[in-house]
């Protein structure tokens, strides 16, 4: 979307399959051992997108980052971190809002919020545009609930009272876009869709758009679960995206999961999303 506009896009890749990716795309690669091109890739950079996940030592991207922003002086006009509204923890069903409290409940999001105070402190401290967006599931052609009924893979799970939030991987794009067109140093944005709804909700209504029978529900067992599933049915909440509208006249082009699916199943739902 960016190139299309004029912009020349780098990227860095750790995996070799990434860089396939890279050169699919016609982004330019910079290899992340590579210290001096991404130093000049930073440099020479309007705008800045970090998006790999935080470890046990932070984020990698910070790590590396930070001192060669600090070192070379450079002054992206915009700084964009990729968090998760993981950081909110479990509200119940309740609303939240990017002035709402901190709570995470698990490792994952406990680094996320480690990380967005890491790059905050950066900052501040050189004078940076830097801006937050939390993000829930993401979903799109290749990664999606359609995906995982005609593999089989798609479980209705019964779990009364329990709603997640999502985004279109177009709409994220058209997002963070918005948000390079209106930086706003210091700035938070949740963005997702405008419908929390239930698994068991959107799985059925994949099947339906397929022509298939949905499959049984199944009662909700903590103790069979992986890890992240745990995780994901641990926590419950709605996530407001009332800012990214009221401050970068944003709005999703799948304002539902209903729109989101029946946009990928006419597409082909063929495509691999990273």
């Amino acid at each position: 979307r960016m190139k299309s506009q004029g912009w020349q896009v780098s990227a860095t890749w750790r995996r070799p399959e990434t860089l396939t990716e890279l050169m699919r795309d016609e982004a330019e690669p910079i290899a992340w051992g590579d210290r001096q091109a991404l130093s000049e890739a930073v440099l020479g950079a309007s705008a800045i997108l970090v998006t790999p996940a935080p470890g046990p030592t932070g984020c990698p991207a910070h790590t590396a980052l930070a001192p060669i922003l600090a070192h070379t002086g450079a002054k992206p006009d915009w700084i964009g971190y990729l968090s998760t509204t993981g950081v909110y923890g479990d509200r119940a069903g309740g609303w939240v809002y990017e002035t709402s409290r901190l709570a995470a409940q698990s490792m994952e999001a406990a680094r996320r919020v480690g990380a967005e105070g890491d790059w905050r402190a950066t900052a501040t401290a050189l004078t940076l545009p830097l801006t937050i967006h939390r993000l829930p599931g993401i979903y799109g052609p290749g990664r999606s609930p359609l995906d995982r009924l005609r593999e089989g893979r798609a479980r209705r799970i019964s779990a009364p009272g329990h709603v997640f939030s999502r985004i279109h991987v177009e709409d994220l794009a058209t997002a963070l876009m918005a948000s390079i067109a209106r930086p706003r140093p210091g700035g938070i944005y949740n963005v997702c869709d405008d419908e929390p709804a239930a698994n068991s909700q959107v799985i059925a209504h994949a099947a339906r758009l397929l022509g298939m029978e949905p499959p049984p529900e199944t009662p909700l067992d903590l103790d069979q679960m992986t890890p992240q599933a745990r995780r994901f049915y641990a926590e419950t909440k709605r996530v407001s995206n009332a800012l990214a509208k009221a401050e970068l006249g944003w709005r999703p082009r799948y304002p539902t999961y209903r729109e989101g699916l029946a946009a990928i199943l006419e597409a082909g739902g063929q495509a691999i999303m990273r």
